[in-house]
This record gives structure tokens, sequence and C-alpha cells, in this order.
């Protein structure tokens, strides 16, 4: 039997999506965002040499068509990339009224979001006084801290002695559909941290926001710095999506990444966590051991968290090429019948005003099927392409590109 990979690379986005006008970054609408076309632009015009230099080089992903994929989602130029692909390539649109997280990949996996999301569109105070109230109650203390929208990096240094000094979590959120909370591992405790998160989704989860993250820091004033031992208790998906569809026709459904906390765990066997180097290492694991009629889904966060939000177009080049440089490793794996789509949930274009998201189509690239274009193509066509080539049924309204 055959196995299947989805692997997405978090905001590496391609442009060109048709109601980028109706998205915005402050007052500034999307129109024109392009993560890839951009990054690929400011590269090859010497404008991204911060421990880097040079073009763009991605070779193995754009001979299997990246740059292709591009140029058909917005017409951007890609110089360097080839031409004429060798493998699968496409661009992907999204129809969920989000340019986040839950709703790229629960649309990547056939579950388009069928409402609007919440956000805190008021930098301070962001939250309600009785979501704030409820915080302090479940963590035991008197008070918060934050309650404003902030960098997660930022908020940590300005107000982590203080909370030392308290003991109250730090909340904040961003342009997301988002209820960020951090807190020192140590001196207020990881498990603590996880609990209070774990009892406030619901009252957040009910106003429709999509996320409540633990954000756990270590460190002393003037060092604190963030852990890898993040956890997001998400909504869960409103119908059932190819991690569920897999997991009834008995193939194992194996996650990499955060695709656990997005997906609530539905559907899924095991997940592994960590930074986005050892997660490489657990996906060219996956590639080698796991199961006949099994899905790998795999997520890379550190393109858009430690890159796109923070308009560092260098240090997105970098993450791009060194991911690049392990594509091979993947594919070696590979066995006859396998396929892996390489693809993305949203845009969040380094070159951009703001610092949020952009609405941006996604780029779909392939390995498995030989010399395939499948032209533009929706979100959703990716899970019912995944299931076709697992021999299950698919549910939804997604078209098998295959």
């Amino acid at each position: 039997m055959p196995r299947a990979f989805l692997v997405v690379l978090d905001s590496v986005g391609a442009g060109g999506a048709p109601d980028a006008d109706e998205f915005f970054n402050g007052t500034t609408p999307d129109t024109g965002a392009n993560t890839l076309g951009h990054i690929a632009d400011a590269c090859a015009a010497g404008r991204a040499e911060d421990v880097r230099t040079g073009p763009l080089k991605m070779p193995n992903l754009g001979r299997l068509g990246l740059g292709a994929a591009v140029r058909l989602a917005s017409g951007a130029e890609m110089p360097g990339f080839p031409k004429d692909p060798s493998g699968l390539w496409g661009a992907a649109t999204e129809v969920s009224k989000g340019k986040d997280t839950p709703s790229g990949h629960w649309e990547l996996a056939g579950v388009p979001v069928p409402w609007d999301w919440h956000y805190f569109p008021k930098e301070t105070p962001s939250f309600p006084e009785a979501v704030m109230a409820e915080a302090a109650r479940l963590a035991g203390t008197t008070g918060t801290l934050g309650n404003c929208h902030a960098s997660g990096t930022v908020i940590i240094d300005e107000l982590g002695a203080e909370h030392l000094r308290t003991g109250w979590p730090i909340c904040y959120t961003s342009v997301d559909s988002v209820f960020q909370i951090a807190a020192h591992e140590e001196h207020f405790g990881l498990d603590r941290l996880i609990d209070l998160c774990r009892g406030l989704a619901p009252t957040l989860h009910a106003m429709k926001v999509g996320r409540v993250i633990a954000r756990p820091f270590v460190g002393t004033p003037g060092d604190f710095r963030r852990t890898a031992h993040r956890k997001d208790f998400a909504i869960e998906p409103p119908a059932p999506t190819l991690c569920d569809w897999v997991h009834a026709a008995g193939g194992k459904v194996h996650a990499v990444g955060k695709i656990g906390d997005i997906f609530s765990m539905k559907g899924i066997d095991d997940v592994v966590k960590g930074p986005d180097a050892d997660l490489m290492e657990h996906l060219v694991r996956l590639t080698a051991e796991a199961g006949e009629g099994s899905l790998t889904f795999a997520n890379f966060v550190e393109f858009d968290t430690n890159f796109g939000h923070r308009r560092d177009v260098s240090g997105y080049a970098r993450a791009l090429e060194w991911f690049d440089t392990q594509v091979p490793r993947l594919i070696q794996n590979m066995r006859t019948g396998d396929l892996i789509l390489f693809t993305a949930d949203h845009g969040n274009d380094p070159t951009w005003v703001g610092t949020d998201h952009t609405r941006e189509r996604v780029p779909v690239v392939g390995y498995g099927v030989g010399k395939h274009e499948i032209g533009l193509v929706g979100f959703r066509d990716v899970a019912a392409s995944l299931a076709a080539h697992l021999g299950i049924i698919a549910q939804g309204e997604g078209r098998n590109f295959l």
C-alpha cells in the first residue's frame, strides 16, 4: 500500500490570492503580498545578505516545481528557479475567511472554516474584563499582566521580571485569533501554565477564538528565552478531516510539530514536537519507518514565528535554503507508490508592512507521481488528492488533482 506525506512550510506563501484586498495589515490591504516572490527578489537584488549571500538557492524544491508554482500563483519572476519542473507542481487558493494556522491547516485537510474567527483588535486593553478575571481565578492569582497586543519575545523581556515578582501570568494577543499566556517554567510551573490554558480554552473557544496558547519561558531578567514546550489548545475542526478519514480506514496518522494541537489530536496516533531542526530528523525517520497506508502530517513553524512576523528577510531566506538542503534526505526514503507534498497554510511576507500574516495562494509541490502540472487548485483539493492516493473515501467538496 502507498504512503502519504503532507509537509507544511508554515507561512511560505506564493502571492496572488484573488481576495487579498479583503485582508489587511493595519490599514494596508494584502494586495500584492508575496512571501516567496519578494524574498527571491530581495535575495537577487542583494538585500538579504545577513549570514547568507546572493540569489535564493533552493535547487531541490526548485527542480520539483517551486518557482513554477509561484509564477503560476502570482506571476512573480523567481530568478534562478527552473521554468521546466520535474515533479508535481501547482498553487492552491483558500476559501476560508482567515489567514491563520487553523484555517489553512483544516482546509488543507478538507474542512474549510464555516465561521468568522473572533479577534481582539484593541491593542490595549485587549481582552474583556470577564476573561481576565477568569484567567486570574484559574491561575490562583490576584491579577494578570499584559492584556495587550505584543510580540511574544518582546513581552517577556518587558514583563518577565514583574512576572517573577508577582507570580501573575502574562496575557497577550496578536492580530491572529489567539489568546496567549506566557509564564516561567520554573517559577510559575510548566504544568500549571498548561492547566491554566486548558481550563481557559472553553471560554475562548465559545467566543470563536481559534487558539489558547501556553508560551513557557526560562531564564533571568535580561536573558529570558522561550522554550519548545509550547502547547496550543485549538477549537476542534467542525467536521472529520483527512486525519480522521485515514484513521477510520485503518491507517496510522503521524503528526510532526504542532499538527496534534491544531487538530486537537483528532484522528492522530502519535506526535513529536521540538524546534524545526529536530522535527526534520523526526520527519526523515518517518519517511523510512512509517507503515503502509499511513499519513505523516508535518508543520515547520519557524519560517513564520522566527522570520515572517519579525520581517526578517535574510533569516527567512536562510531558513528556506536550509530546508531545501534536507529535501533529498526525505526523497531518498520514498518507496514505490509513495507521495510527498510540500505546501503552506498562508503567507507572511517579510517585506510587507505590519507584522501580521498575509493573504496569499500557496505553492503545492510534490514527488512521487513524476512530472505533473496540477494548475490552480483549492486547499481542500490537497486532502481529496491524498485520500485518493491512499485509496480511501474523501468527504467534502475537494477534487482529486492526481
